[in-house]
């Protein structure tokens, strides 16, 4: 069995097959400023009391501080549910965007099934849990009774050799793999991630490419923690190893697929307007110019990538004409970012600074496009009006690239500065 099956088999009691049609407790549901409020009127019709107040998690990064009175109002909703159901994890005073605020706060951990009433929940399969994201009504139901159902997804095992190239990441992977497969390719299936790469790589890294799972289709990406995963899960949760639920795939396992992607050539990836899989070599876009520049959100907002950005505009200003927003994806990285001299080298380049939460990457805040306008971003989605108006444009690519193509107004590949 696989990864994925293994946890699910442990939550219904029986070894599961893929198809089934199953009924599972949840460790987790989580919802935001967004999704909360249809999530609890819901709730409200069908309970009384939440299944367990320390269970449910409640964060505010979609539109925080409030920017319209109608985000105003969603935030109250919530206030209101989380004082009357005392809910113990919440997370309201702009403390990041739960994808990054969850991890951090020491509540994921691998084995564990998660659900969140949000599409990008499957970043949580880079500490080995079983994690998707579910509409409002669904949740509301797992708000009343800890529990929901699943088809037992298939499992697509992807393997990734090699070692990236300067000026390539992580981001630029999971790009290069769903302009292979498709927006389409890999629909209510696991995407099992592992081989030589994803061995050695950093948890933010492997955050970024469970983060974009759900662009391909994927009903969850996963994978096996690696050390320095497991160290990462300790620290958060004090916790021992032996304490941890960690789950592995067997060696003889079937898959759906095999796909195996070198990545020692891989130059920076772009994905073009007006889809995720429309990806293309940043040596095939030449002299785009850009309005607008984002380094942040759920997928590349992490310091990691904040580091890299900053080594490019280190010493170098922004072109005039471009706007460039820099969004950390939670005050914890915010404050290493201050630490580290990251933030006083956006300032200096003229980078406008925001507070950590998703922003312009939905067009709800922080950097809307207006019509006929293009942005370069790190962010996940580039679909037709994701970012602002309908006639506006977005590509999507690493913090590196985001940062060079700032710098010169057009969209540059960093060895060309």
């Amino acid at each position: 069995m696989n990864i994925t099956e293994k946890i699910l088999s442990q939550k219904a009691g029986y070894n599961v097959v893929p198809g089934e049609i199953i009924e599972i407790p949840v460790d987790l549901a989580m919802s935001h400023d967004g999704t909360s409020p249809p999530a609890i009127k819901t709730f409200e019709k069908i309970a009384d009391k939440v299944w367990d107040r320390e269970k449910i998690v409640i964060v505010f990064d979609h539109n925080v501080p409030a920017n319209t009175i109608g985000s105003a109002e969603f935030q109250k909703v919530c206030r209101d549910f989380i004082n009357k159901q005392k809910i113990t994890h919440n997370y309201i005073h702009g403390e990041g965007i739960c994808h990054q605020v969850l991890p951090e706060k020491g509540l994921i951990e691998p084995g564990k099934v998660i659900v969140g009433a949000d599409s990008h929940t499957c970043t949580y399969g880079a500490f080995g849990a079983f994690s998707t994201g579910m509409g409002a009504t669904d949740l509301a139901m797992v708000y009343a009774t800890g529990k929901t159902w699943f088809m037992v997804p298939e499992t697509n095992q992807i393997t990734i050799t090699g070692t990236l190239p300067e000026f390539s990441a992580p981001k630029d992977i999971i790009l290069k793999i769903i302009g292979d497969i498709g927006i389409a390719g890999c629909t209510y299936q696991t995407a099992e991630f592992c081989g030589e790469t994803i061995e050695k790589m950093g948890v933010e890294g492997r955050a970024t490419i469970c983060n974009m799972a759900i662009e391909m289709g994927a009903k969850n990406g996963i994978m096996q923690p690696n050390k320095e995963t497991i160290n990462y899960i300790c620290k958060k949760t004090k916790k021992t190893p032996s304490q941890l639920n960690i789950v592995k795939s067997d060696k003889n396992t079937d898959y759906k697929k095999e796909l195996t992607f070198n990545i020692d050539n891989l130059e920076p990836q772009i994905a073009c307007p007006h889809d995720v899989d429309n990806v293309k070599n940043i040596s095939q876009i030449h002299d785009t110019k850009i309005d607008q520049a984002v380094i942040g959100s759920c997928t590349d907002g992490r310091l990691s990538n904040l580091k890299d950005a900053a080594e490019i505009l280190k010493d170098n200003k922004i072109n005039q004409d471009t706007r460039l927003l820099i969004l950390p994806a939670s005050q914890e990285i915010y404050k290493q970012s201050i630490k580290y001299g990251y933030i006083q080298t956006f300032i200096d380049a003229g980078a406008i600074i925001c507070n950590p939460g998703c922003g312009p990457c939905l067009g709800g805040h922080m950097g809307v496009l207006s019509k006929d306008e293009t942005a370069i971003s790190t962010t996940n989605r580039n679909f037709k009006g994701r970012m602002g108006d309908p006639q506006s444009q977005v590509y999507l690519a690493n913090a590196q690239v985001v940062a060079a193509s700032a710098i010169n107004g057009t969209i540059t590949d960093p060895k060309d500065l």
